[in-house]
């Protein structure tokens, strides 16, 4: 991000860049509407310190009920500053020196670091290589007594699979007969960024609904596609056994991680925000037509039910080094070794149509150089 040739050319006008979800495009004008609307003050506290704003809440517990099923009393919603901050902030609550935490691989990039950073020991499991789903097996044999919490993110950044309710009826029996086995309650944070990514009319299913000591973490970046505009939650559902003692250690917790709650504005703006949401038919044709043209031009790749990744196999075993010669042609992606799925990369369907548009040329010609392992100087 700092010292290669994609940070270089960042912004240059002449390159496809699938490396990061960002947009390529102007902010929704439903979501700057929503701010200049909330920017007018209503009273003296509008921009006072704010934790959780009370309206927020209500929005936040409406929501989950009507899009996922799930109750939530308003006391049990906790903003965040971001989905970052909302598995940080969870992390922290619940961790204790020495407790360990399972996490899935292929991962999002600071799962491991933040278990790290709250003092746990990161316990990776690999998802099913076949059909990218959780292997259940795996997960049931790397618990032990000190196992503390789970994370699970679906849809899952990067393969996009959406973990099915038979999927999570299974984890929920393994972690409530581990929990009675080893006297002690192991939470399951259920990393639900990509929640309303979804595509070809399916439903997601929230591993909330099938566990109750789990923590719903979201954020309204990826629906608005304003990742730099902090804005997301931790919600508890109100089957959550020990609840009550959360709704104390949330709000001190997000306080000690350098005030971790979102901005007043963002919090009043949500409201509007929450009814928003960039085009997902539109970037469900964007999957559809990139899925297309790269297995016409020889690419292994699957389909994906949600997110904002595609994830091709990489012609080459070094995928770093064929990400390289798609650099030389002006198409950038991320190498699957930076994603823990080597042999793989992967592409952000946030681009726009004209980058998708000019960058087949530059995969079909990595891909001939490829077949003969030929690699450029890098």
């Amino acid at each position: 991000m700092s010292s290669s040739a994609y940070a270089r050319r960042q912004g240059d006008p002449r390159v496809s860049d699938f490396v990061l979800g960002n947009p390529h495009e102007l902010a929704l004008p439903a979501f700057v509407q929503a701010l200049q609307s909330a920017v007018v003050p209503r009273d003296k506290n509008w921009f006072a310190y704010t934790m959780t704003d009370p309206g927020a809440a209500r929005v936040v517990a409406a929501s989950l009920r009507e899009r996922v099923g799930l109750e939530v009393d308003t006391d049990d919603v906790f903003m965040t500053n971001g989905a970052f901050t909302g598995i940080a902030v969870a992390l922290q609550t619940i961790v204790d020196p020495g407790d360990e935490v399972i996490f899935q691989s292929p991962p999002w990039f600071f799962h491991e670091p933040l278990i790290a950073w709250a003092g746990a020991t990161p316990v990776r499991v690999k998802v099913d290589p076949r059909d990218f789903d959780l292997d259940l097996g795996a997960i049931e044999s790397a618990i032990t007594g000190r196992t503390r919490a789970i994370v699970v993110n679906s849809p899952h950044n990067p393969t996009g699979r959406i973990y099915p309710p038979t999927t999570l009826e299974r984890l929920a029996q393994i972690l409530r007969a581990a929990s009675a086995r080893h006297g002690r309650t192991i939470y399951l944070l259920s990393d639900e960024a990509y929640r309303r990514i979804v595509f070809d009319g399916r439903a997601f299913p929230s591993p909330a609904r099938f566990y109750p000591s789990t923590f719903v973490i979201y954020t309204y970046g990826k629906q608005l596609l304003t990742p730099g505009q902090r804005l997301g939650y931790i919600a508890l559902p109100a089957t959550m056994p020990d609840r009550q003692e959360f709704r104390r250690m949330i709000p001190f917790t997000t306080i000690l991680t350098g005030w971790g709650f979102p901005n007043a504005l963002l919090q009043h703006a949500l409201p509007d925000l929450e009814k928003t949401s960039i085009d997902i038919a539109h970037l469900q044709r964007k999957r559809d037509r990139f899925v297309g043209e790269l297995r016409r031009i020889g690419y292994e790749v699957h389909v994906p039910e949600g997110t904002f990744y595609l994830t091709p196999r990489s012609p080459m075993s070094d995928d770093v080094a064929f990400s390289d010669l798609l650099a030389v042609r002006d198409v950038f992606v991320l190498p699957g070794a930076l994603t823990e799925m080597p042999g793989y990369f992967r592409i952000s369907l946030t681009a726009s149509d004209d980058m998708i548009d000019r960058s087949l040329a530059g995969f079909a010609a990595a891909l001939a150089e490829a077949k003969g392992e030929r690699v450029t100087a890098r």
